[in-house]
């Protein structure tokens, strides 16, 4: 079951929107929470799990959520928090050993795993028009993120585990995207051709996240300096600066504005990247979601409130970008040449 292309073009637009305004606020709350980064990660983490499950409510006792769909069977949702709990653990542990700029560039490895992990659990093929095409997206985005990296080797004095184990963070991540729509394919079966409300297969992924990301938090912690002993007083301080109360001891100004703002985005992209899964696939999401990377880089450079300092963006920035778009542009002309699941 598809939608009108009208319509998935508008979702597709809504994605874009709101993945450029989710990178911006996200720089821009962490103003105030520069101490605490993690704090808000895992506010995000737990407090999401809290909103999604009472949306989930809401939406059952007005009946756009029945009881067949929160009967569909549960392994696929644990299979996704275990995913995406790994894939934050491997990408922190990544991080804190990688240059910054070869963050980014390496987690671009998350469209090809999308690719492969679509074929080997989806029984999907692509033509070769539409691998090009999501190849040209990879390298415009890292040929654009990278301008601003400096010369010389990135990862020279980098053991081969840090890298290894981003792109391993990507594949976790990917694994977790294309079960998701895995979810929607069989509970249309399941469902007599109608497809999951986006809130079940939100809730329950995050939900079990939550329960994986709870067991890791003493490592999770430790990847971040923080000794779990230490963890309460840290979680303690990163509240009080987010609600800027006058007994934190540093400054917090633009809280809680710019993070609540970022929080809501935050959802509202979430929930619009997976509806965009739900009308069409997880690798349309993420290209889609992609485009929005060279848009929020140029944003950024510019002067912006709490941010005043801009930057002068390169040539290979312009470049990366118009190779990004050409990649968008072959992935997503006619696809007649595309095969429908084998199932189907």
């Amino acid at each position: 079951m598809s939608s009108s292309p009208l319509i998935t073009a508008a979702a597709s637009a809504a994605v874009v929107a709101l993945a450029v305004a989710n990178r911006v606020l996200y720089k821009l709350a962490l103003v105030p929470l520069k101490a605490y980064p993690f704090f808000l990660a895992q506010l995000t983490t737990f407090g999401y799990v809290a909103v999604y499950f009472s949306m989930l409510y809401t939406r059952y006792r007005t009946g756009l959520v029945t009881r067949d769909m929160l009967a569909l069977p549960k392994h696929r949702f644990v299979a996704i928090g275990l995913l995406e709990a790994l894939g934050v653990f491997a990408g922190m542990s990544a991080g804190a050993m990688l240059p910054g700029p070869a963050i980014p560039i390496l987690s671009q490895s998350f469209l090809v795993w999308q690719l492969i992990f679509s074929a080997l659990l989806l029984g999907r093929t692509y033509s070769a028009r539409q691998v090009i095409g999501c190849f040209l997206v990879v390298s415009g985005v890292i040929l654009a993120v990278a301008s601003g990296a400096d010369d010389g080797q990135l990862l020279s004095d980098v053991k081969l585990i840090w890298p290894a184990l981003m792109i391993a963070s990507s594949a976790f991540h990917a694994g977790a995207s294309i079960l998701k729509e895995a979810v929607f394919i069989d509970g249309a079966k399941r469902l007599k051709g109608k497809r999951p409300d986006i809130f079940v297969v939100n809730s329950f992924g995050s939900g079990f996240q939550a329960v994986f990301v709870f067991l890791l938090l003493p490592f999770l912690s430790n990847l971040r300096g923080i000794k779990f002993a230490e963890l309460p007083a840290y979680l303690n301080g990163g509240a009080e600066c987010f609600l800027n109360v006058a007994e934190s001891p540093i400054d917090c100004g633009g809280a809680p504005f710019l993070p609540l703002l970022f929080i809501m985005v935050n959802m509202a992209f979430n929930v619009s990247l997976l509806n965009l899964v739900k009308m069409s696939s997880a690798i349309v999401a993420s290209l889609t979601a992609t485009s929005a990377v060279p848009i929020s880089i140029y944003i950024l450079s510019l002067p912006l409130p709490y941010i005043p300092h801009g930057t002068e963006l390169s040539t290979s920035f312009i470049i990366g970008a118009v190779i990004l778009l050409m990649g968008l542009i072959l992935y997503n002309l006619p696809q007649s040449s595309l095969k429908q699941l084998k199932a189907d």
